[in-house]
């Protein structure tokens, strides 16, 4: 009997594992879209041309607006919703949802206010089921090409992490697995914050010192804050810490970088987010991460400094001096 796979959510990532999970006869996929002419263009054309333009999906894949239509006797939930909008279109589909099926999470951002990850809101708005985050350094538009990935699926349900590792191993993606849920979901919102800072670099033409420094520094930071919410610091050094930070700072898709280069450059933060197509997730990250880690009194300063240039109008030139003259320390 085949296993059959329920995406939520129409974007880059939700069209990618949508791609990847059809490499395999023995997965049937369907995509739930929230706008019934986007999907009717999805089920059109086979191609996302908006986020993933000249990349041609699999007939197979059954793209609809009709969430009943999309989740009947679905095996495994797949949730690729921004973390802003998760909660509401989780209210949403709630009643429409079986209890207890399986969710795979791979959303990467921290809630506001709640300070709630992925797996938390999914909790709380569904009731208790079994969640895995699925994290690393997986850009949508090299998943969807095929290009070599590796990735983890993480969940305290460890047999569920394995399913997950054995639902979407391909060739070209390898799929690791891990207990540590916190870790994996917080490294993955966390990278997002540091990836604005290396953007920053890069629009202020820095150097590859600066930059390298900063993702040093911010890896630090990004141990320490998950250290202090209960992640096992072992996880940072991994495919959802250093790994999933190398590629969101470097990579020219990375929509974080980008932000952060457009600031460097001079734009401002509206001017950016008008103009963007995608959710860059580490605006609002930055905001719930610094003031989770002001509450308990945490010293995250390349955190503080891209909340000041974010949401108090510090300039990046700034920000940039007020890091380098921080008084002297040891590593």
């Amino acid at each position: 009997m085949d296993t059959k796979v329920a995406i939520l959510g129409g974007g880059g990532m939700a069209t990618a594992c949508a791609t990847l999970l059809t490499e395999s006869s023995e997965i049937d996929v369907s995509m739930w879209v929230r706008k019934p002419a986007v999907a009717e263009d999805l089920r059109t054309h086979r191609e996302n041309k908006r986020l993933l333009p000249g990349v041609t999906f699999s007939e197979t894949i059954h793209v609809t607006s009709d969430i009943d239509e999309a989740v009947a006797d679905a095996d495994f939930l797949v949730v690729a919703i921004p973390t802003e909008f998760l909660r509401a279109a989780l209210h949403t589909l709630a009643p429409h949802l079986q209890n207890g099926t399986p969710v795979i999470s791979v959303i990467k951002g921290i809630e506001k206010e709640t300070f709630y990850r992925p797996s938390e809101i999914i909790a709380d708005v569904l009731g208790p089921r079994p969640v895995v985050a699925l994290g690393g350094p997986s850009h949508a538009e090299e998943i969807a090409r095929r290009l070599p990935a590796s990735v983890v699926a993480a969940s305290g349900d460890i047999q569920l992490a394995k399913q997950t590792q054995k639902l979407f191993s391909t060739e070209r993606f390898r799929v690791y697995t891990n207990v540590d849920i916190v870790g994996v979901e917080l490294a993955g919102a966390l990278k997002n914050v540091i990836a604005i800072a290396a953007g920053i670099c890069d629009g202020g033409k820095y150097g590859d010192n600066a930059k390298s420094a900063i993702m040093t520094r911010g890896l630090v930071e990004m141990n320490r804050f998950g250290s202090a919410l209960g992640a096992e610091p072992a996880t940072f050094s991994g495919l959802a810490g250093v790994g999933d930070l190398i590629t969101t700072c470097m990579s020219p898709f990375g929509r974080n970088r980008s932000l952060g280069e457009r600031l460097g450059q001079g734009e401002t933060l509206d001017q950016i987010i008008s103009s963007m197509d995608a959710v860059a997730e580490g605006v609002n990250t930055t905001r719930s991460v610094y003031d989770l880690a002001d509450a308990k009194g945490l010293d995250m300063p390349i955190t503080t400094e891209i909340y000041r240039v974010l949401f108090e109008g510090k300039s990046p030139d700034d920000a940039t001096q007020t890091l380098m003259t921080r008084p002297q320390r040891e590593e």
